[in-house]
């Protein structure tokens, strides 16, 4: 079942860029470049000076969108259980399958939407010097 959502993931999976093939080697990515994960963040927390309400709240979106994604992946995982069934019949109903896809798709885009949402709470709670020091901790990893 888990490899049965992996694949069907792998497969729906649209990029969040304008091209469909993303930034080449020598291009940034505008949108990732603007926004900061929760793990880099806590990774250099003493670095950037984190204040004590800024890693409270910080914590508290991590833990509301983490609560979030446990119903979703519920969700998905059941849309695609149905899907993987559609597809395993020996004539596939395509206007079943495509309906089912689309509501494995609409989950997809509803976790996508709720980390992006995510990023930017995080991005807002902290001050312009740290998302600069972020911006350059950024640039010097491997």
């Amino acid at each position: 079942m888990r490899s049965v959502c992996f694949s069907i993931a792998i497969l729906l999976a649209v990029p969040f860029r304008a091209s469909a093939a993303g930034p080449g080697p020598d291009q940034q990515d505008p949108i990732r470049d603007r926004l900061f994960p929760p793990e880099l963040i806590m990774q250099h927390q003493a670095e950037l000076g984190l204040e004590e309400g800024q890693r409270t709240a910080l914590m508290k979106e991590v833990a509301a969108f983490q609560s979030q994604m446990i119903d979703v992946q519920w969700r998905m995982s059941a849309a695609a259980e149905e899907l993987a069934h559609l597809l395993d019949a020996p004539r596939v109903d395509e206007a079943r399958a495509l309906a089912q896809a689309d509501k494995v798709m609409a989950l997809e885009r509803d976790v996508k939407k709720s980390h992006l949402a995510l990023l930017i709470r995080i991005r807002n709670l902290l001050s312009d010097a740290q998302r600069a020091q972020l911006a350059k901790l950024r640039g010097a990893a491997p």
